[in-house]
């Protein structure tokens, strides 16, 4: 660690395209931020989530102090974050209550609080920081008031055709292959109530064919995500926060489940994470029938230490976030027994507020259907097999982290 914090990185290898690449960008960001965010200051009062962070924070000693110890280390070792007290953290916090994230061609930035905590949250006190219980349950309720600002109208400031900025100008509708998308150019806001609306957009009928959808051997991608990682004979128990993160069944299904992370133990991992251009449903990989779905408490911001600050961050964390992570998960028994349980994760990283689950425990769903959505925010997901389920998987490593997306949908793994 302490080699990692001689000199800042001007670039950091960042997936999905939630955050630039390049530090420079990210610093013009936060600079920005701070700037409205103090104009903003004392104009209103904050709203009364952050200002029970604010509280939690002054009146906890040991979280202070590790706030404190990690602005300072990230300033120190030359990181410039836009503030260096945790008032004025809190003030740029607060001004994110009502930030309408904007459509950017050189540097897009989908997560501003996660631009804004970027380099604490890697600092030695920081990654003890994003661990605690009591420090996330307040970040979860800050996050779901920005996600109520976002699903309601105030959020459509840049659903429009001007360029740069607007969701819908010519580059950005490059960019998100719009015509693929349920929407009207001849409407409001192209037909979106908010941006939640707009970011959970829904494809056109057929731009997605559910891949051999009679045939139970083929399992198809539950998500619009790159391939990230395979392993194969996953521990009902294993050392998740070490280097390479090994799949931990029982952290990742939580301990009240043990019983049924036993049923997956010997079986196979596939993961795959989300971009910020991407389609933010899930859909079911497998027919059958639903017999979990839980939602998961958890952590935001924390990531494994033993990554190091270069080259990923949260993106080199995405094992480690599997069990620590806020998320959802379902459990398909599917139609064909040689197949049996599929345990589908859908894991929220950074910014994200809200993972909502449409198919509940009793119902049956046909391969393709769909099981829910992101809210917002960076994700990635699993699917988990029992042992000697799968013969192949579909992508194969090693994976290149600018291929296009597997589509939702496609074939992923063939069952034996």
């Amino acid at each position: 660690m302490a080699d990692d914090l001689k000199n800042p990185l001007e670039e950091r290898r960042r997936l999905g395209g939630w955050l630039p690449r390049k530090e420079a960008e990210l610093v013009a960001f936060r600079k920005d931020l701070a700037k409205q965010a103090r104009e903003r200051a004392g104009q209103a009062p904050r709203v009364n989530a952050v200002e029970e962070l604010a509280a939690l924070i002054k009146g906890d000693p040991v979280i202070r102090m590790d706030l404190t110890r990690a602005i300072g280390d990230a300033i120190a070792v030359g990181y410039e974050l836009g503030y260096s007290t945790i008032d004025e953290l809190m003030d740029i916090v607060d001004y994110l209550m009502t930030y309408a994230p904007r459509f950017s061609e050189a540097s897009l930035i989908h997560c501003p609080l996660n631009a804004v905590l970027d380099w604490p949250m890697c600092m030695p006190s920081g990654y003890a920081l994003f661990r605690d219980p009591a420090l996330n349950a307040q970040v979860k309720r800050v996050l779901n008031v920005w996600c109520g600002f976002l699903s309601g109208p105030h959020s459509r400031a840049h659903l429009n055709t001007f360029a740069p900025k607007g969701w819908f100008s010519a580059e950005a509708q490059k960019q998100l292959e719009i015509s693929q998308f349920v929407c009207d150019p001849d409407k409001p806001y192209w037909g979106f109530s908010s941006w939640n609306s707009f970011f959970t957009r829904h494809f056109r009928s057929g731009a997605r064919p559910v891949a051999e959808p009679d045939n139970s051997k083929v399992i198809v991608s539950a998500c619009e995500a790159s391939p990230y990682n395979i392993q194969h004979d996953v521990k009902l128990h294993d050392p998740f926060w070490i280097k390479s993160q090994p799949y931990s069944l029982q952290e990742m299904f939580t301990t009240s489940q043990r019983e049924l992370a036993e049923k997956f133990v010997g079986g196979s991992v596939y993961q795959a994470f989300l971009s910020a251009f991407n389609y933010h449903r899930w859909h079911a990989p497998v027919s059958g029938r639903i017999v979990k779905a839980y939602h998961v408490d958890g952590s935001y911001y924390s990531e494994a230490e033993s990554e190091g600050i270069d080259p990923g961050g949260l993106n080199d964390s995405q094992g480690y976030a599997t069990a620590v992570a806020a998320r959802v998960v379902i459990v398909i028994d599917c139609e064909d027994p040689e197949v049996g349980l599929v345990g589908c994760i859908f894991v929220g990283m950074a910014d994200v507020s809200s993972c909502v689950i449409d198919a509940l425990p009793g119902q049956r769903v046909a391969k393709g259907d769909e099981l829910g959505y992101f809210q917002y925010g960076g994700s990635t997901y699993c699917l988990v097999f029992g042992p000697n389920v799968v013969q192949s998987f579909v992508p194969q490593p090693p994976f290149d982290d600018e291929a296009p997306p597997l589509k939702v949908n496609a074939h992923v793994a063939t069952a034996r």
